[in-house]
């Protein structure tokens, strides 16, 4: 299906197209890149020109460059443009501007890209629904995404994201959400602000985007709620606030098991459902606001409900997957993975998920154990070493057996911790990747978390590299 012709693709950024080509999406990258793909030559870490001859050979459609690469032919398809990243970002309004789409913006300091996730599950029960890629929330993230919006697409949501004050109205006013979200108010990249109300400001300007009618979906119960209404009101907006209180979206009746959480939400006069397969507590609020959402939609809330009860917790952000140590004597150990992101609140939210789980016992009646493997919480700001020795005083790690710790941060929680619950602390992830095979025990459940950035990843790599019954689906 044609996503993009040479002419429109041309009209749209204002560049030269040197023959007549068809595109049926976009990419920024060869290793990912599909036959029939217009290719992005960015410059970022590399100049992608460098790999457009590549991209070429591997079927792309075309690319989209602001000179003739090297090794590459005057009589290639190309689209010529004075910047790249210029005309990639008026590839994405044109992209915006010419689809039927119900567009929905997400951004909040915890829970967009699960959010995100959740509001793609549900919405498709209702329509074809386009969202972003992985985390593709950024200055090109979000281009792309709206680029590759197809024109009949029902439904699109756009992840905007930002590191630093002035970010996100302009991505937003490039979305134009009919509906923006936002999840949550959190210490996330306070190191750039100089306090968690400038974060606020920042998130509310996402509404500064909102097109005409727009509707605006945000938390009512938070010491920086007001902020929010406020920037919400200022932009004519309908508010779908969210929380607890009389005049919000509410949730009650939250009822966490081992294998799911249960909530009833109450929406206006209606009372609706949910279960979340294999979710903490923490998710209501998500599935809330995307009930927000489908009320916003005028979408069936029953409907909407049951459609999100399919989704569930991916790799890095809360999967929650058996390991099987022997499958002669049945030994396993769970491992939850939380390891894309972190900050003191999604960090207290998955160690009060930790603490509801219940270790199971071997065949001698041992139980296992609830283990934390924590990695560096990043981008915090001189409070950063407080932060990470607070950890400590939070009520959930009563129940928490042994925390392990990666990282120079992480060390200071380390300093803290009763000797009991102190486990190993290593200065890198790798260091503690390799000593997997001595962390888990049969019975036992481990939660790793921590920032991207910290790696902590590789020791999920690693607690999965002793998956005895994945082995022998490989030998297989």
């Amino acid at each position: 299906m044609t996503l993009w012709t040479a002419a429109d693709a041309a009209r749209a950024t204002g560049g030269q197209a040197t023959t007549d080509w068809q595109a049926n999406g976009l990419s920024i990258d060869t290793r990912s890149l599909q036959k029939g793909d217009l290719f992005i030559a960015l410059k970022a870490a590399r100049d992608g020109h460098d790999f457009v001859a590549h991209a070429l050979q591997k079927g792309a459609a075309a690319a989209l460059v602001s000179h003739i690469p090297e090794g590459v032919g005057p009589d290639a398809p190309l689209l010529i443009v004075p910047d790249v990243m210029a005309a990639l970002t008026a590839l994405g309004a044109a992209g915006r501007a010419r689809a039927r789409a119900r567009v929905i913006g997400v951004t909040g300091s915890v829970g967009k890209t699960s959010t995100k996730e959740m509001l793609r599950e549900m919405l498709s029960d209702f329509g074809q629904t386009h969202a972003a890629e992985a985390s593709f929330n950024n200055h090109w993230g979000v281009p792309i995404t709206l680029a590759r919006l197809h024109p009949e697409a029902d439904f699109a949501v756009i992840e905007i994201g930002m590191n630093h004050p002035g970010e996100i109205a302009p991505l937003a006013q490039l979305a134009r959400p009919d509906i923006a979200m936002i999840t949550a108010i959190a210490p996330a990249h306070l190191e750039a602000f100089d306090s968690i109300e400038g974060i606020a400001r920042e998130k509310a300007s996402i509404f500064e985007g909102l097109a005409e009618g727009g509707h605006a979906i945000y938390p009512c119960d938070l010491p920086t709620s007001p902020i929010l209404d406020t920037a919400a009101k200022a932009a004519g907006a309908r508010l779908w606030p969210f929380g607890t209180g009389s005049d919000c979206l509410s949730a009650d009746d939250l009822i966490q098991t081992e294998t799911a959480l249960v909530l009833r939400a109450q929406l206006s006069a209606l009372r609706v459902t949910v279960r979340l397969t294999n979710a903490g507590a923490h998710f209501a609020r998500n599935a809330l606001a995307c009930l927000g959402v489908a009320q916003a939609l005028g979408l069936e809330p029953a409907r909407a409900a049951l459609a999100l009860g399919r989704w569930q917790p991916p790799a890095g952000r809360g999967l929650r997957e058996t390991i099987t140590l022997d499958d002669v004597e049945d030994l396993q150990f769970t491992l939850i993975d939380d390891a894309f992101n972190a900050n003191p609140v999604s960090l207290e939210a998955a160690l009060v998920m930790l603490a509801t789980l219940t270790p199971a016992r071997d065949a001698t009646g041992r139980a296992g154990r609830r283990i934390a493997i924590l990695g560096d919480m990043l981008e915090l700001g001189p409070q950063e070493m407080d932060m990470h020795r607070a950890i400590a005083e939070y009520p959930a790690l009563r129940a928490v057996d042994l925390v392990h710790c990666v990282g120079p941060r992480m060390a200071a929680l380390h300093a803290t911790l009763p000797q009991r619950k102190r486990g190993r602390h290593a200065q890198n992830a790798d260091d503690l990747a390799q000593l997997a095979h001595i962390l888990a025990a049969p019975g036992d459940i481990i939660l790793v978390k921590g920032s991207k950035s910290s790696f902590v990843s590789r020791v999920v790599d690693g607690l999965r590299r002793l998956d005895i019954g994945l082995q022998n689906k490989k030998e297989k």
